[in-house]
């Protein structure tokens, strides 16, 4: 279901095409512990959808036969896809970086026992949600509870090395809105979470990635229902700089879906909107072994301006270093 897609196709976007393909950002699947409602992809504890073993071994010879240099996964939690540890080993066998984009509870979750030591075992770089450094609105926005164990799950990384210099054992955060504004500037955004989770908790980190909410699937349906969906767009494109076009994911990247249909990115395949590739109209891993990704045109809708506005937004976090953005942070926030 994509209820925010006739909302979003008809826009003025400039034109963009990609760079070159740096990146493989992989959904293994839409099944997740967790029911977020700024999730964009409708994840949940009920969703069934998940990568086969045939995709995946699909995936790894598109990583291998591109050299491709990060493989980047993502779900719903990925590491509820039974062939998850085994995408990892081969990966990593191949020298890519391999990133998690881990909710932090699912390292808790039974059956997946001994998780944190295999992402370290392996060199995973490991990208884990915290939406706030505080109790009350990280339980509001993911559900009872689950800031006490996203603690813990932080506390279990760092003990492995996870964000402690000389490691090499990467941990980013990342921080969403808790509604339709733009997130706080980067920079002192990660000083106060670093702050405050080290006086409270001892955990360290590396870098606190701030991105901005996508107006699709749950979120988008979210601010439909509220009569906050056109208001939300006119502050995305009031807060629009076009220099942030240069820096851009999608540049650079390719979104695989759990089926292995590829997508310019991840919201994109939320929506429907394939990637261009050759003469596919719905391209696959299997064209992309074939045909080189450099200078197709990006598929672009309404929620581009998303990537776009204020500092920037990537999963890699804000695209610029400084930005006017007027929302409040995570401090501010619990006060209200």
């Amino acid at each position: 279901m994509r209820p925010t897609l006739p909302l979003l196709v008809q826009t003025d976007f400039p034109a963009l095409s990609r760079k070159g393909l740096e990146t493989l950002q992989v959904n293994l699947g839409y099944k997740c512990n967790q029911s977020c409602v700024h999730c964009h992809v409708n994840a949940g504890p009920n969703r069934t959808e998940m990568m086969d073993e045939e995709t995946v071994r699909l995936v790894l010879a598109v990583l291998q036969a591109r050299q491709i240099k990060t493989l980047d996964l993502t779900g719903g939690a990925p590491e509820l896809n039974e062939y998850f540890r085994t995408m990892v080993q081969e990966a990593r066998s191949m020298g890519v970086r391999v990133i998690d984009r881990c909710n932090l509870t699912i390292l808790s979750e039974p059956g997946q026992g001994g998780l944190a030591a295999f992402l370290a075992e392996q060199g995973v770089e490991v990208t884990a949600s915290l939406p706030c450094y505080s109790p009350s609105n990280v339980d509001r926005q993911r559900g009872d509870g689950v800031f006490e164990r996203s603690i813990a799950g932080l506390q279990t990384l760092n003990a492995l090395g996870y964000g402690q210099e000389g490691s090499g054992l990467v941990l980013n955060l990342v921080y969403n809105p808790q509604g339709p504004v733009l997130p706080p500037v980067q920079g002192p955004l990660e000083a106060d979470y670093k702050r405050e989770l080290r006086a409270h908790f001892g955990i360290r980190f590396n870098q606190l990635f701030a991105i901005t909410n996508m107006p699709v699937q749950r979120f988008g349906s979210t601010l439909v229902s509220k009569g906050s969906f056109e208001g939300y767009m006119r502050l995305l494109k009031d807060a629009y700089r076009p220099e942030n076009l240069q820096t851009v994911m999608c540049r650079t990247l390719l979104s695989v879906d759990w089926q292995g249909y590829l997508y310019d990115c991840d919201f994109n395949q939320m929506l429907g909107m394939p990637a261009t590739l050759a003469a596919a109209s719905r391209p696959h891993l299997r064209d992309l072994l074939a045909t080189d990704a450099l200078s197709t045109p990006i598929h672009v809708a309404d929620h581009c301006y998303g990537c776009t506005a204020g500092q920037g937004s990537s999963c890699g976090g804000a695209l610029e270093a400084e930005s006017a953005d007027p929302a409040l942070a995570c401090s501010a926030l619990e006060a209200r």
